[in-house]
């Protein structure tokens, strides 16, 4: 699959004006994001971009911030290569969860460790909201649990679920190049018990987990959540994240709705996690 890379450069770089631009780009489809210190670039599946998506009233006359942008087509590529020139280091979560790549030869000891084929920049563990759900799954008894993975990107939170003795794994994703990088990764850690999945919350009819891992930008999460709670077995747990905490209000409200009862959250850098039960 071609991606569609925008790089977006500020009039008045700074990090509140980032974290604003990286918001709006993300409810307005966009995927991953990396900063550099002269833009921030956006990367978006090629057939879900138009030009239409950058001019949108809050991108374009937003008080807090100003940009010009660029675009370009990224074709499918070596991203191990990529992120190894780039220097992506081993990454140690809560002194627990060691992510590292298969050319990483030097790295520490943990109670958990992952090995990650990196494509796209996704699900390594270095961005906020993937830390967050790791940091929220390291606190799981996952032993015996059926789980889902919606959005599973690289497999990373399936992989991590076997690894805590979870029964069964389901992995979801819209994207080919993610669940093609889910079952590479998943035979790099010698997981066998992850079903692979192309597709959306349509694919969820019948079906019924004690634990769903959702990190998704915010207006999916609002649009599937009905979903998330009908295949929720009673007493499960539903771990969302991929929002910012201003938007923590906005989920909470639908959770209500819902009849799901908050009881955790977790922020770092403005992101947020948060922890429901049904």
């Amino acid at each position: 699959m071609e991606y569609t890379k925008v790089t977006c450069t500020l009039s008045s770089d700074n990090e509140l004006a980032r974290e604003l631009l990286i918001a709006e780009l993300g409810n307005s489809g966009f995927e991953s994001f990396t900063e550099t210190e002269e833009a921030v670039e956006a990367y978006i599946p090629s057939g879900d971009f138009s030009p239409e998506l950058l001019d949108s009233e809050n991108l374009q006359r937003n008080e807090f911030f100003s940009f010009r942008f660029t675009v370009e087509t990224i074709a499918d590529q070596n991203w191990n290569e990529v992120w190894e020139q780039n220097y992506f280091e081993p990454l140690l979560i809560e002194e627990q969860c060691m992510i590292r790549a298969p050319f990483h030869n030097i790295y520490p000891s943990a109670l958990f460790e992952i090995i990650i084929n990196p494509r796209m920049a996704f699900g390594t563990g270095n961005h906020e909201t993937t830390h967050l759900m790791i940091k929220a799954m390291l606190e799981i008894d996952m032993k015996g649990l059926s789980v889902l993975d919606m959005g599973c990107g690289s497999g990373i939170l399936s992989i991590l679920a076997s690894i805590k003795e979870a029964s069964e794994i389901t992995a979801i994703d819209i994207d080919e190049w993610s669940t093609n990088n889910t079952l590479e990764n998943a035979a790099l850690n010698n997981i066998n018990n992850i079903l692979v999945r192309l597709g959306d919350a349509s694919l969820l009819k019948g079906q019924q987990f004690d634990l769903i891992l959702a990190n998704i930008q915010r207006n999916i999460l609002l649009q599937d959540m009905p979903a998330y709670a009908r295949v929720l077995n009673p007493g499960g747990i539903l771990l969302m994240s991929g929002f910012y905490q201003a938007d923590l209000e906005t989920i909470e409200g639908k959770a209500i709705s819902l009849g799901l009862k908050m009881t955790r959250t977790y922020e770092r850098s403005d992101w947020c996690a948060v922890r429901y039960c049904s």
